[in-house]
């Protein structure tokens, strides 16, 4: 993969990050409120359930953003045959 898909990557995981991390601290103080549009209306377990996916969503945005970032610092030092 090349620069910009490694930056690209790291961004959609930062975005990602972002906005999940958001969402989960919303639905902390507010547990009646839809977060992001209704999109987790369908996960069972309710308001419980629907914090475990948003911190789940979260943490996944966060190892991909570091994923691609470590990709993309290392791929200097990595010898090209």
């Amino acid at each position: 993969m090349n620069k910009g898909g490694y930056i690209g990557l790291q961004i959609l995981g930062m975005v990602a990050t972002v906005v999940f991390a958001q969402a989960a601290i919303r639905t902390l103080f507010d547990h009646a409120s839809v977060q992001l549009w209704g999109a987790l209306g369908w996960v069972p377990g309710g308001w419980i359930g629907r914090l475990a996916v948003l911190v789940v969503l979260t943490a996944a945005g966060v190892v991909l953003a570091g994923w691609a970032h470590d990709r993309w610092s290392h791929r200097d030092q990595e010898p090209t045959g």
